[in-house]
């Protein structure tokens, strides 16, 4: 028997499908010779630093930096019966090989062997690696299983990337939070993807707004514009000067030009293009495109790569036939395939890009959700469009004089619409029709021959403003943390910038979710909380230089060029330095974390002076050395069955005193009317505690 584990249940279900295991059991499924359980996601993770020593329950910087020698992993409850279910079965006698079916990627091969190691599993692998979940998919994948083993560098880079990043985050994010006594969450995409906003939030801040003036000419069809000019006077020269007189065309170029089909999308430019057409986040996009992967439609959607290999040239042709077929803005139109475009084996990494699969063709689109289904036309419409031909079209240049002064017009005309007839069918569907990018709005200019003279132009001022840099959206932030540090990086880098396509959403989300980030409408602005984290960290911490050296060094661990032992010695080394460097906070900057005080602010404290603010019990001085405080439930009213509400309380700060009726008497049962002063002198007693006293002044004895 083979054991196969996957690393979602919905992927055994289609991997026991295709082997003939039907026999449904607790936590897996058997049959046909197989065995096919699942994990859920990562079942064995990295333990917590108390999990090392009890005094690691405590955030101190004494204890920094903590650097495990031999590492310990943990479950969650809610995982632990899978993963007793998993041991059990690779123990069965009958179990002769361990399938790893998990995600064909680095992080997949993390999660199968952590749980292999964890259960002391010592039985052969073979390793199932797919980049669709559709049943041909799958049977071709278990005809071509490979040794395990040939997977064990790949394990050793994930294992160093985890253990690099549990070192660095629990030690830099305990640090600095100790350092300035908040809790300030660091991490090595994190941060510099933090310091990015930051840095751009500056910018737009230190922007300042310049106008500019464009002297314009209006020819009867076209408009003709000047230079740009900061001087508003002298645009108005130029008005006066060609306002009603003759303009010529003294230069008329034509030229042919052509734009060629787009890419196919890897998962980065499909996050990216989806917030741009439809507002989805990142970690949506993500979503949808993975369950589409499991519901068979999609093919495997981690990855970075924009083309297929050579050998799907030849199924490409029916592919985009019964994808075109099943699309509604599409049916009709003609779709030639240029498979050249799209094949190139030199550029495919792990996965190939991300396409629609076969399965489409016969699904009931309609039932899909529609976020789902959007991102599916997505991908259907950019596989037809990477295929077509293309888009041709005339670009005309007109340069035109005016009582001496140059003026400038552009426009095209479509030769042959090639691919962009499918994508403006699609573009149609969308409810909101983004801003076109590659000049395609440009307006058609009339015949216009050299020489050519127009009469009694019109001229003006057209006033417009310098633009400020943009706030970061999802699409244009995935794109900086794609390209970030690439300068720096080393040239022979295989990975640059931030997190990788599997990783960069949850980066996102993180930040989104500690409050160092928020959303506002499509933008991604930092918080005063993020702002503040970037100004305290160094340069090693929020570079994203570290991440990019990272990533080349894990894939040369990945090839066998360097060392694993010392990939991690050097972790350790940069994090030792980086707790001996900032051994006490920055004085400048304490005072940013410093938490603000909540609730109203009622009157002035009469001990100290302070700000008496309204809390939750009751209202107190902002001063924690002074400890004044008046209890909503103090004994004193209550006994009377008062409370001291915020009138009465501002009253009692304002003039020491309050007349207050229906005071009930606990002696007599009945009520009465009085005032109720404080007796508090701000002395060494009453600064010792929170606790004031009052007293009672009756009217005979208020009027001495």
């Amino acid at each position: 028997m083979k054991l196969v584990i996957t690393e979602k249940p919905a992927v055994a279900q289609a991997a026991a499908a295709v082997l003939g295991a039907k026999q449904r059991k607790d936590g897996y499924i058997e049959g046909g010779g197989y065995i096919v359980s699942w994990c859920f996601g990562h079942l064995v993770e990295l333990a917590q630093a108390g999990a090392y020593d009890e005094k690691y329950e405590k955030w101190r910087y004494g204890d920094l930096p903590i650097i495990p020698e031999d590492w310990k992993y943990a479950v969650s409850k809610d995982k632990e019966k899978q993963l007793k279910t998993l041991s059990s079965l690779m123990k069965r006698p009958d179990v002769n090989t361990i399938v790893n079916a998990c995600d064909a990627g680095r992080e997949g091969e993390l999660i199968f062997r952590l749980v292999y190691d964890y259960c002391k599993c010592k039985k052969p692998i073979q390793r199932l690696w797919i980049s669709s979940m559709e049943e041909t998919a799958i049977a071709e994948g278990f005809r071509s299983l490979r040794p395990g083993a040939d997977y064990n560098r790949l394990y050793d880079s994930a294992l160093c990337r985890m253990w690099a990043d549990w070192i660095v985050g629990i030690n830099a994010t305990r640090l600095f939070s100790v350092l300035y006594k908040s809790t300030l969450s660091v991490g090595r995409v994190q941060s510099p993807t933090l310091a990015l906003m930051v840095q751009r939030e500056a910018e737009i801040a230190a922007f300042v707004k310049e106008p500019f003036y464009t002297s314009e000419i209006e020819l009867g069809g076209f408009t003709a514009s000047g230079e740009k000019m900061k001087d508003r006077a002298a645009a108005e020269s130029i008005r006066a000067a060609c306002d009603g007189r003759t303009a010529a065309a003294v230069s008329v170029k034509r030229q042919e030009k052509s734009a060629a089909p787009p890419k196919l999308y890897d998962l980065t430019t499909l996050q990216r293009e989806a917030n741009r057409l439809y507002g989805y986040t990142a970690k949506q996009t993500l979503d949808y495109v993975q369950s589409l992967y499991e519901k068979k439609l999609a093919t495997y959607p981690r990855t970075d790569s924009r083309f297929l290999t050579v050998d799907m040239a030849g199924g490409l042709p029916a592919l985009v036939s019964s994808v075109a077929a099943a699309l509604p803005f599409t049916r009709g139109l003609d779709t030639p395939v240029d498979a050249g475009r799209v094949t190139d084996d030199s550029k495919v990494s792990d996965h190939h890009a991300i396409i629609p699969t076969p399965t489409m063709a016969g699904a009931d689109l309609s039932a899909l959700p529609e976020g789902e289904r959007n991102i599916l036309h997505m991908l259907a419409s950019r596989l037809v469009c990477a295929v077509g031909e293309k888009h041709v079209f005339t670009e005309t240049a007109v340069t035109l004089d005016c009582a001496g002064h140059s003026f400038a017009a552009k426009g095209r005309a479509v030769l042959a619409p090639g691919w962009k007839t499918v994508d403006g069918a699609f573009r149609a569907t969308l409810k909101n029709k983004p801003a076109n990018e590659d000049g395609e709005d440009d307006k058609t200019l009339p015949d216009i021959a050299e020489g050519q003279v127009f009469e009694n132009v019109c001229a003006s001022v057209r006033e417009g403003f310098s633009s400020p840099p943009k706030h970061f959206t999802e699409d244009s932030l995935l794109a900086a943390m794609e390209t970030a540090g690439a300068e720096e990086a080393p040239e022979d880098a295989e990975r640059k910038g931030l997190g990788t396509p599997a990783t960069r959403a949850g980066i996102i989300e993180k930040l989104v979710q500690g409050g160092f980030v928020e959303r506002k409408q499509k933008n991604l602005i930092p918080a005063q909380k993020g702002i503040n984290l970037i100004a305290v960290l160094p340069d090693t911490v929020k570079s994203p230089l570290l991440t990019a050296e990272w990533e080349h060094a894990l894939k040369q661990i990945e090839r066998g060029e360097t060392d694993a032992g010392g990939f991690m010695a050097g972790i350790a080394a940069m994090t030792g330095a980086l707790v001996k460097e900032h051994s006490a906070p920055m004085e400048e900057y304490k005072a940013l974390f410093a938490k603000p005080p909540d609730g109203e602010i009622i009157g002035a404290c009469p001990r100290c002076g302070g700000n008496v603010r309204e809390g939750k019990k009751g209202f107190f001085c902002d001063n924690a050395a002074c400890a004044f405080a008046l209890w909503k439930d103090n004994r004193f009213f209550t006994a009377k069955k008062k409370t001291i509400t915020k009138t009465v309380a501002a009253a009692l700060l304002k003039e020491g005193r309050v007349f207050m009726s229906g005071l009930f008497s606990e002696k007599t049962g009945k009520t009465y009317d009085a005032i109720i002063a404080l007796d508090d002198t701000g002395g060494k007693a009453e600064a010792a505690c929170r606790y004031v006293n009052f007293k009672l002044i009756f009217e005979k004895e208020a009027k001495k």
